[in-house]
């Protein structure tokens, strides 16, 4: 019986190889999210109060289309980061960071809502669990041009929104997997544990 799984946490947890092993391992199918799409990241990136809102309404807009065809996939479907983070998690740090204002971001959030009243919620949702000094090391390592800067103070809100979210979620069973120190990759024992976890959750 297909499923839907969801994989959620910060930039630089491993969200994407998991994807990647999870598809090679069950034959599952991968979605990921329309990041580079957004006509409007550069307006964003040049003056992120002006265009947040509309940046933020065009991610959620996609995600939303995105979720409600995922029924439609012949196969197990496996969603790099869900629709809950890009609200949860994205819109409410811009909000935050006083880089949306009051006006939009409760416009954003009621339209949010009605959203995910209608959508069928993940099978399983799996929360990469990493902290910020192992995030900050991995972001060094793949070396994209545009995280190299991202501020540690930022990575760090990042995180605690996720943590404070995931505390919260109870829209399907929840797999925390600690990504600072467990291992599927090259340890046979951590893989094991984690296939255990998923094959478990998937039943």
């Amino acid at each position: 019986m297909k499923k839907f799984i969801a994989i959620a946490g910060n930039m630089g947890v491993g969200k994407t190889s998991m994807v990647q092993f999870l598809c090679n391992t069950y034959d599952f199918e991968a979605v990921y999210e329309p990041f580079m799409d957004n006509p409007y990241l550069s307006d964003f990136y040049k003056n992120m109060k002006d265009w947040s809102f509309h940046s933020q309404l065009y991610f959620l807009t996609h995600k939303f289309r995105l979720h409600m065809n995922l029924s439609k996939r012949p196969k197990t479907v496996i969603q790099d980061r869900s629709i809950y983070e890009d609200a949860e998690i994205f819109a409410r740090n811009l909000y935050l960071r006083k880089q949306m204002s009051t006006r939009d971001f409760n416009t954003y959030m009621e339209l949010y809502d009605s959203m995910k009243n209608v959508l069928q919620p993940p099978d399983l949702m799996i929360y990469l669990r990493c902290s910020v000094k192992t995030i900050r090391k991995r972001i060094r390592q793949r070396g994209r041009s545009n995280e190299q800067q991202i501020p540690v103070h930022y990575i760090r809100n990042l995180n605690k929104l996720y943590e404070n979210w995931i505390e919260s979620y109870t829209l399907s069973p929840v797999l925390i997997w600690d990504a600072d120190n467990m291992d599927y990759f090259t340890d046979m024992l951590d893989r094991m544990e984690f296939q255990r976890s998923i094959e478990k959750c998937l039943v």
